[in-house]
């Protein structure tokens, strides 16, 4: 994947990074991704946000 437009994905319960994807840079949304992903630290089914970048 490119750098450019890699973002992460954080679980808001443990704060570890477990997920990588890519977001459509052109259409510049101003909300950031929420899913309910599965976090291997928690070991369930958790709300991850798209952490910002540096």
């Amino acid at each position: 994947m490119s750098q450019d437009n890699l973002i992460k994905f954080q679980c808001t319960e443990c704060k570890e990074i477990n997920y990588y994807s890519k977001k459509n840079v052109k259409k510049l949304s101003q909300m950031k991704l929420e899913l309910k992903k599965f976090c291997s630290r928690c070991r369930k089914h958790t709300l991850h946000k798209e952490k910002k970048k540096k």
